[in-house]
């Protein structure tokens, strides 16, 4: 019996683009329409109505616009509480690691500079479509920077320890940082540190992502949480 083919699942949902430049945004329904519907536009402030109306399972968001800068954008869709649970991904011609940081701490899942690399790109929209499998739409992901520490077996299956803080938490789950590399669906035992050392629980891997730089961006989900969490 031949595998189910999930593409046409796939296809249903919806990616929202916002971005001034329209050659670009042309290339990018030609090169995601076969997995997402795209929904773009290049005023920001329809945008941001567009992302209220059709709730879609991921933004890809320019940083310079007229008349309305994609920080102040990307900061409105990460405060309000009908779209900060969706994620938003910086596409812009901006280099730096100081830009990446400060999108980051606005609340951006990830960043990828232009000309884009849209393999990669495509692999990112992938692991956050399966992510939040595991994070109901209801439930709140709140940033939040928490010192963590790992343990558990690394992509090469030897034991790690680390401390990572982490991007985001949920009542079920968290993102985080560190320099390990982990396999996907690897189970770590969880600690919080802010107070000596706390156990949590075990918790699964459910997303990966490295855009080349040398942290590794972990997505996580508990299946076994029987100490404190920072989120009740």
């Amino acid at each position: 019996m031949s595998a189910p083919d999930t593409s046409k699942n796939l296809a249903m949902r919806k990616l929202l683009v916002v971005d001034d430049d329209e050659p670009l945004r042309r290339l990018m329904r030609l090169e995601l329409s076969k997995t997402f519907e795209v929904i773009d536009s290049g005023e920001p402030e329809q945008g941001l109505a567009l992302a209220l109306e059709h709730k879609p399972e991921a933004i890809l968001l320019d940083l310079r616009m007229p008349k309305y800068s994609g920080y102040e954008l990307l900061q409105t869709f990460t405060a309000l509480s009908h779209t900060q649970k969706i994620p938003v991904i910086i596409v812009s011609g901006e280099a730096g690691g100081q830009t990446k940081e400060h999108c980051k701490q606005l609340g951006a899942v990830a960043y990828f500079e232009k000309p884009i690399d849209f393999d990669a790109l495509r692999a990112c929209l992938h692991q956050m479509a399966k992510i939040r499998q595991f994070i109901p739409r209801t439930e709140v992901r709140v940033r939040l920077r928490v010192a963590l520490k790992l343990r558990g077996p690394d992509s090469l299956g030897k034991r790690f320890e680390e401390v990572a803080t982490t991007e985001n938490v949920s009542l079920s789950g968290f993102l985080c940082s560190c320099i390990s590399e982990l396999p996907t669906d690897s189970i770590v035992d969880v600690y919080l540190t802010s107070h000596g050392e706390e156990y949590v629980g075990k918790a699964k891997s459910v997303h990966s992502t490295s855009n080349g730089e040398p942290l590794w961006h972990y997505g996580c989900h508990f299946i076994e949480k029987t100490g404190p969490w920072v989120l009740k």
